[in-house]
């Protein structure tokens, strides 16, 4: 059943969905802890409390997460043919991945900021520290660990994201498992390319939770 698999093919894939993966959980990484360091900032207990400004970026971010991802591409897809001239392959599924999941990341990053915000910041200011000191040298590395988490289920949520897009012409797994497996009725295509979906969210949640371990530790 698996004698005559192109090993070349499954790892052309492979490569294709850890780089979507990879290079979207960075930049939703940065993106998302932006929105959501603002979203925490500008809450009702933040140090920069605007009910205005947090209801704005509130909007967003819920609306953000609840649109479907696979109508999402579909949203962009102007968008991504303006930015990079076409819509096809790995590097075109990169803006609707990074801006699906950053809503996602930036309302986790916000709750863990939530977590020790208060008495983290009232030290803070006792010292005299500056709101932005505030948050890059006390919120953020005492909320690491649970950052890394959230980051971790972000990377997750975005490996799932990848079978999505595949499955429209981005490449990868997805369009592996579905293009040439489904649809040519090839089940063990699909199943290797599944089980290979799997393994990389094992190493991944694997990855994260060692991480944020030894940060506790710490």
């Amino acid at each position: 059943m698996f004698n005559n698999l192109d090993v070349d093919l499954f790892i052309k894939a492979l490569q294709e969905t850890v780089f979507m993966s990879a290079i979207s959980t960075i930049f939703v990484g940065i993106l998302g802890l932006i929105l959501g360091v603002f979203l925490y900032l500008t809450s009702e207990n933040g140090m920069l409390k605007n009910k205005f400004a947090y209801f704005i970026l509130s909007l967003i971010t819920s609306l953000g997460r609840s649109i479907p991802f696979l109508i999402l591409i579909v949203l962009l897809i102007p968008f991504t043919r303006l930015i990079l001239g076409t819509i096809l392959g790995p590097s075109a599924a990169l803006p609707a991945l990074i801006i699906g999941a950053t809503p996602f990341y930036g309302r986790i990053v916000e709750l863990s900021l939530h977590e020790k915000g208060k008495d983290l910041v009232e030290t803070g200011l006792s010292f005299g520290a500056t709101t932005f000191n505030i948050v890059l040298k006390i919120l953020i590395p005492e909320s690491l660990p649970s950052l890394i988490r959230g980051l971790t289920v972000t990377a997750i949520t975005i490996i799932s994201y990848t079978s999505i897009a595949g499955a429209i012409g981005a490449g990868g797994l997805g369009n592996l498992a579905y293009l040439y497996g489904y649809a040519r009725n090839k089940i063990e295509v699909t199943l290797v390319a599944t089980f290979l979906i799997v393994l990389l969210i094992i190493g991944v949640q694997f990855i994260g939770d060692f991480t944020s371990k030894k940060l506790t530790k710490k």
